[in-house]
This record gives C-alpha cells, structure tokens and sequence, in this order.
C-alpha cells in the first residue's frame, strides 16, 4: 500500500461574499445607535429631548477615535494575562494590510474590526438611557472615554478574545449578552446609584413625550439587530448565521407578545410602549443565546425574558434608584436572562455541540454561564460607581437643580427640539400689542 500522503488544511481566502455580507452587518449595527437615540428621545420629556439624542450620537465620534488609537487592540489583540490584550500593529491601525485577513475567516481584519467597532459604539450609549434629565454632556463625554477604556475593552476580551478568561472556560456569548447588555446595565446602575435621582422622581409625571418616536426608534433596533445578531458568526457557510437571523426574530416576536400580555393583565391595557419594550427585551435576550438554541427555544427564551423584564422595570420604585429609561429592567436582566437560559435550553446543534439541561448536557454549562455574567456584572457595577464618583467629586456630573426642572436642552445646548414660534395664531394680519405698548398704557390712564 502506498503511503498515506497528508496534505496541509488550506488557509482561508478572502471572500468576496462574506466581506459584503459584513460590511452591510456593520452599517446595519451602526444604524442601531441613531436608533437607540430615537427610542431615548421619544421616552423623555420634551425638555430633554436633543439631549438624549446626543448621548447617543456622541459615542458615535468618541468611541471610533478612541477604538482606531488603541480599543481594538485592547479587545483584539494578543492575551495578556486572560485580562486585556494589545498588538502593537493594531494601534492606530497603523499595522494592518488591507488584505490581511482575520485569523481563521475569510474576511479582512479592517472589516472585522469594523464591525466590532460599532459593537463598542452602541454599549456604552445603552447607559445614557438610566441617566436621562440630570448629567452634564460634558462629564457623560468625560465618563464615555473613560468606560470605554477602563471597561468595555478589557470585557470584550474577556468574553470575545482569544486568551480571555470567560472565552477560554467556555461561555457562550453569541453577540454581546454579558460583553454588552449586562456590562451596561450593570454600568447603569453603578452610576445611578452615585449620582441619585432626578427632582420630581417618583413624584412628578414623567412620561414619554413622543410614543412615534420610540416606536420608530424600536423598529430601526429591531431592523438592525440583524446585523448586530446574524452577523457575529462572521460568515454564512454553515448555516449558524441563517439560525441566528431567525432566532432574532422569532425571540423578539415572543418577548413583544409576552409583555403585552403580562401588562394587560397586571395594567389593564396594551400599551405601545409596552410593546417597544417587550420587543427590545427579546433581543437583548437572544443577543447571547440565538446560535445555541432551536427556534422553539428563541420562542421560549423570549417570553420568559418579556415576562420578567416586564416585571424588573418596577423594581425602580420599590427599592428607590431612578433608571429613567429602564436599562436595569431591559437591558441588564434581559442579558442575565438570556445568557443564563442557554444552560438549559441549549440543543447542540447550533454554534457548537453544546447541550443544556433540556437537552441532556447537565448543568454544566449553566455554571459556566453563570460565571460570566456575575463576573461582567461585579466588574462593570463596581467599576462604573468609581468613575462616577470620581468625576461628581472632581469636575461634577449633574447640572443645577434649576437647570433640570427648567431642562437640560436649553442648559446644555442652547437648543430645543421643537420651535412652535412659527405655528401662529389668532386673527390674521392683527399683530399683538406689544409689552411696551401695554405697560404705556397703563402709565396713560
């Protein structure tokens, strides 16, 4: 018999079709954030509409320069002590040919780190919406470059770098459960419990002053969530991404519905906010576990996760800390919901072969699960309380009293969303006697 003659695998080559499909991943994910900052927008009172805008749209210009001059090389680059990484080639970009390709894929470096890039844009805009009303946009800048750096670098590593310590034992995070949701949520709180309520809370309406606009700003997540979901697998030959794209949208369907539902019975009505959120909630939720589990498990997933979301927006008011927007209830408990839940409703014949309790595989992964998301959400809760106190000590977070109740638009930006100077009035061509003539004669008589 001749001997057996072992050839070497062949590299990956770049492929034309998976760098498209990514570079349209990446827009769409980028979209998210404009759409995030309509969601935020509407759920606000009118006086702080263009200020929710522009925390959002601020991490847009600050998080790109701060990801091309070292956070992709932070998150990305080679281990250091399962904590951070760093490849001097990727700083700056300075290193990087454009036709090398990612390690193992078949698309360029610059489009993985790209689209990785709008993962960095979006979470740290999540926090703003748990601080609405009362932050200076100076210190929300300030705080910005400071998470990003201190935070969420170093837990993209963990959770997607090779070397990372939640990578290497083994939790699944398909798209950003822990390194996102949970690590803003959990950031969320950490600020707001330094920084303190808003005047009027728990006193004053503070309802959303435009439902249109926070339904546009849902449909345009959802939209985008796509890219954000079906995307991470970064390619399309096995069928993962096609699971995901589904998953995506059966998962958010289910959340949508289960929250309603849980809010006409516990509310009486069906509300459009309701549904917004229910949807928000489903992603979050599949955002982790979409390529582990089956489409009857996303179906699953999302309801449990709309019920209970649905049920931790109220905790704010029992137990007194003021998250304006409920990133806590939506965001870091649909992401503890959603990374934990792949423990028992993973099936194996997903991302990996992988099986929860449901399926036959223990709790093993359960556990796993589990160390990710408390480890994420200790580190995010601890380190984002320190930032914040450490910027209300030195240069302030808050604006005035004053400020806040006459509103943060006009403080912070000289500007308001809506001019109705123009709208008009009364009879036409008679103009309105002005203060002068008036108090005139007053004098007069």
């Amino acid at each position: 018999m001749a001997p057996a003659i072992t050839l070497a695998a062949e590299a990956p080559k770049l492929s034309a079709a998976d760098t498209g499909f990514m570079l349209i991943c990446s827009a769409l994910v980028m979209l998210m954030t404009p759409g995030l900052a309509f969601f935020y927008g509407g759920m606000v009172r009118v006086k702080s509409t263009l200020n929710m805008l522009m925390m959002s749209f601020i991490s847009l210009g600050i998080v790109t320069i701060l990801w091309v001059l070292y956070g992709f090389s932070m998150a990305f680059g080679a281990d250091k002590g399962s904590i951070v990484g760093w490849t001097s080639d990727f700083v700056g970009f300075s290193g990087i040919d454009k036709l090398a390709l990612w390690d193992g894929y078949t698309i360029p470096v610059f489009v993985f780190a790209v689209f990785q890039l709008m993962f960095a844009i979006i979470t740290p805009a999540l926090i703003s919406g748990a601080l609405a009303d009362r932050v200076k946009f100076s210190a929300w800048a300030v705080f910005l470059v400071l998470w990003a750096t201190v935070v969420y670098f170093p837990v993209a590593h963990w959770v997607w770098g090779s070397g990372g310590w939640a990578f290497d034992l083994g939790v699944i995070d398909f798209a950003g459960g822990t390194a996102v949701h949970i690590n803003a949520g959990a950031a969320a709180l950490g600020v707001i419990l330094v920084i303190g309520k808003r005047v009027g809370f728990k006193k004053d309406p503070m309802r959303p002053h435009s439902l249109p606009l926070v339904m546009l700003g849902a449909g345009l997540l959802w939209f985008g969530w796509f890219g954000f979901n079906a995307g991470s697998w970064l390619g399309n030959e096995d069928g993962v991404g096609a699971l995901m794209f589904v998953n995506t949208q059966v998962a958010t369907a289910a959340a949508m519905l289960a929250w309603l539902a849980y809010e006409k019975i516990r509310h009486g009505a069906f509300t459009t906010l309701g549904a917004a959120s229910g949807a928000v909630a489903g992603l979050v939720a599949i955002t982790p576990s979409g390529g582990a589990v089956s489409p009857l498990g996303a179906i699953a997933v999302g309801a449990i996760a709309g019920v209970l979301c649905a049920m931790a927006v109220g905790l704010k008011y029992r137990f007194g800390y003021d998250d304006s927007l409920d990133v806590v209830g939506v965001h870091m408990v649909g992401g503890i919901v959603g990374s934990l839940l792949i423990g028992f409703f993973a099936s194996g014949k997903g991302q990996s072969d992988v099986k929860g309790l449901f399926y036959g595989g223990g709790l093993d992964q359960f556990w796993k699960q589990c160390a990710g998301v408390f480890g994420v959400l200790a580190y995010s809760l601890i380190a984002s309380a320190v930032l914040a106190f450490l910027l209300d000590r030195t240069i302030g977070m808050r604006v005035t009293e004053d400020e806040e109740v006459s509103g943060i638009d006009q403080a912070e930006h000289a500007e308001t969303a809506y001019d109705f100077s123009g709208a008009g009035g009364g009879v036409v061509g008679t103009a309105a006697p002005s203060l002068t003539a008036t108090q005139s004669k007053k004098v007069d008589a």
